[in-house]
């Protein structure tokens, strides 16, 4: 595995605006009237991603056609609160009482200007699309005048949505609880048992920390399968849209001890590419246990997911702590066949957030699974700095080595999987903390510079724990430039696990790469910390 850190000094501090979805204005081919049907053509299930797959490279051989927003001047100069005041109906819930799963809708306005089409197919015959209107909803407080200024400007007219919330009995059996929400662009979240929403997959990422400017891609269509009373998956196919390229994306979605999508995507590049970002998370980090800046906060620490973790194809264990940095940093981790990556929220401990309403010791983890080969790329993690907890300001994904051109299509399949602290598979001694502060000693008459840092990097695990203060092990430190010093490792106290005591003195204003992993008798025992400390960060 090869790492490529740069640092880059122009980008916007949000990584995401919030986007609304599209509506369908295009003329189908042939293939792709089957789906226009309402119902007068039988569409297979299995056959429904092929469909959508024709259609898509179709789109892609076309000239783009931007979406139409909503005209409707009540619904798009409504603001946050207005639109917080509109609630879905729970009794007019989508197979309400039906079965397992049940949907509910998002209504249009606000930021989501753009609606998307929703249908549900039952069966290999029935396909319906779902219809706006105001009776869905109940219009509260300052929302309530919209409710007939809105019936009367979409009469007859097919509205659409602003997106769709599955729920599921995920942890009772009594009450279905929201598991899966797509809202936004090709955004979507998901949790899993005693979870609450926290970071966001996407189906695609375009030129993401790129001088040119992000793209965001848009499901513009969707296509629920109605699940059998006692079936405990559901599948969901998509239709993907953006001015350098079209996709079909589906998803099966199996709640279990841990939420499991398993991901099929198809696309269709309409032009040329400059960055393709495959299974993209993203995430916030404000501020944590690693922050050298202050934050006027009385919560220790505010994010919702504080390290990638990585898995090459030869079982080696990569754990990068997130950061808020001062510029925007790009880093690269190089792979050939990748067996995971993902973004997660290792620390759980609610003393450690001290919020009793975002419940950040809650957010789930999610972890990309590759299915097949994926070949040579690079696992890429964008950190662009934030002055709040309300920009998502991470971003993760696998960018292929091979760029794709105009006309070209890449079919990729992966599992997506929630988890809490730490996967089962992972095996080896697991990074528990790092942390950061000046290398100074108290009452030091000739203290180094503010750049040099000392650092305490904690490593867990089952195994590690239980052994023997009397071993000696070893820390691996290897640094692209600067100085190592002051090497300590020593057992913690009740088991708790070793500690890594290390200070760095940086050699001018270059950034300094670290990676660490412990070792017993030159044996590698735990998965490989890997950090950049840029200087410039501490003034």
């Amino acid at each position: 595995m090869k790492q490529l850190t740069q640092k880059l000094p122009q980008w916007p501090k949000k990584s995401a605006p919030l986007l609304g979805l599209l509506i369908i204005f295009s003329t189908w081919g042939n293939i792709n009237q089957a789906i226009a049907a309402t119902g007068d053509v039988a569409i297979p299930q299995s056959s429904l991603f092929d469909v959508i797959s024709a259609r898509a490279k179709k789109l892609a051989s076309e000239e783009y056609v931007p979406p139409k927003n909503i005209e409707l001047e009540a619904l798009n100069n409504i603001d946050y609160q207005d639109y917080r005041s509109i609630r879905f109906k729970k009794d007019k819930s989508v197979w309400k009482d039906e079965g397992l799963y049940e949907l509910q809708l998002f209504h249009p306005g606000f930021l989501y200007k753009t609606p998307v089409t929703i249908n549900t197919v039952d069966g290999d015959s029935n396909r319906s699309r779902l219809p706006f209107s105001t009776d869905f909803y109940q219009y509260d407080g300052t929302a309530a005048p919209l409710q007939e200024e809105i019936a009367k400007s979409v009469a007859g007219t097919q509205l659409g949505h602003a997106g769709f919330r599955v729920h599921y009995p995920l942890n009772t059996n009594e009450y279905k609880d929201e598991v899966m929400v797509f809202q936004g662009a090709s955004y979507f979240r998901v949790v899993g048992p005693n979870q609450v929403y926290g970071l966001s997959a996407r189906g695609l990422a375009i030129d993401t920390a790129e001088n040119s400017g992000e793209e965001f891609p848009m499901f513009k269509e969707f296509w629920l399968a109605k699940p059998k009373p006692d079936q405990t998956n559901i599948t969901i196919f998509a239709l993907l849209d953006s001015p350098s390229v079209s996709g079909a994306y589906k998803f099966n979605v199996d709640p279990t001890t841990n939420m499991l999508v398993d991901v099929d995507m198809q696309i269709f590049a309409r032009k040329d590419i400059q960055k393709l970002g495959v299974a993209p998370l993203t995430s916030m980090f404000y501020h944590g246990e690693n922050s050298t800046k202050f934050f006027d906060d009385y919560r220790p620490e505010v994010h919702d997911s504080d390290g990638l973790l990585t898995q090459s194809a030869d079982d080696k264990w990569v754990w990068r702590p997130l950061n808020n940095p001062s510029q925007l940093s790009v880093t690269s981790f190089s792979y050939n066949n990748p067996k995971g990556f993902g973004l997660a929220q290792r620390d759980r401990e609610f003393n450690n957030y001290l919020d009793t309403e975002a419940h950040y010791h809650n957010r789930p983890s999610l972890w990309i699974e590759p299915k097949g080969e994926w070949g040579n790329g690079r696992v890429e993690l964008v950190e662009i700095p934030t002055d709040t907890e309300t920009n998502d300001n991470i971003v993760s994904y696998w960018v292929p080595e091979k760029p794709m051109k105009a006309g070209d299509s890449l079919k990729l399949s992966y599992k997506m999987t929630t988890f809490n602290a730490f996967l089962t598979q992972h095996e080896k001694a697991r990074v528990l903390r790092t942390r950061i502060g000046s290398a100074a000693l108290p009452g030091e008459d000739n203290p180094p510079p503010p750049s040099h840092r000392q650092f305490t990097v904690d490593f867990t695990g089952s195994d590690i724990n239980h052994l023997s203060e009397q071993l000696i092990l070893d820390a691996d430190i290897q640094l692209t430039t600067g100085e190592v010093t002051d090497v300590n490792v020593q057992k913690l106290p009740n088991s708790q696990g070793w500690r890594v005591a290390f200070k760095i003195a940086p050699q001018d204003d270059q950034p300094v790469d670290m990676r660490l992993s412990l070792k017993l008798r030159d044996k590698e025992i735990s998965e490989v910390w890997s950090y950049v400390w840029y200087p410039n960060d501490i003034k």
